[in-house]
């Protein structure tokens, strides 16, 4: 019963957190449409500074949205009865791992074993490239600027 309760605080906890995330996100890119679309005004450092600062705020934005993706999914998970079960081997992960990152899908031993193989599994092979070609990813060919088209009318 333990784990249960301790499942039902972590659910709290992550409607919470996406709440959270969602008010922020909705502020952070309200502040980067004003200000992409406030008046240019001041010299070239002030411009450099400003588009510094839009860069640090949509870095920001971009890994809050990822978060919120991943307590979406985590909460997805929950509601269809496999939330704190490995997706890799179905052990359940232990709540301290949980409590810790509550949108854990993988064991501490899964997700070193894809930390370590760089996130591809065996069955795509050694480099990874093998899940997206039918081998060797270049062949013998060798590419050149030529053999690109690119669209610059855009």
């Amino acid at each position: 019963m333990a784990r249960q309760d301790a499942l039902l605080r972590l659910h709290k906890s992550l409607i919470t957190r996406r709440t959270e995330l969602r008010k922020r996100l909705g502020l952070e890119l309200e502040e980067l449409a004003h200000v992409k679309h406030s008046s240019a005004s001041g010299d070239a450092a002030d411009a450099a500074f400003d588009a510094s600062g839009e860069e640090i705020s949509s870095t920001l934005a971009e890994l809050e949205a990822k978060e919120l993706a991943q307590i979406e999914r985590a909460l997805r998970r929950l509601k269809a009865g496999t939330y704190g079960k490995c997706e890799v081997c179905s052990i359940k992960i232990p709540v301290a791992r949980l409590n810790a990152l509550p949108f854990s899908t993988f064991c501490v031993d899964c997700q070193r074993e894809m930390e370590r193989d760089g996130g591809w599994s065996a069955d795509y092979g050694a480099n990874g490239w093998d899940r997206i070609t039918d081998g060797d990813p270049m062949g013998e060919r060798e590419v050149r600027i030529s053999d690109l088209e690119s669209d610059l009318s855009k």
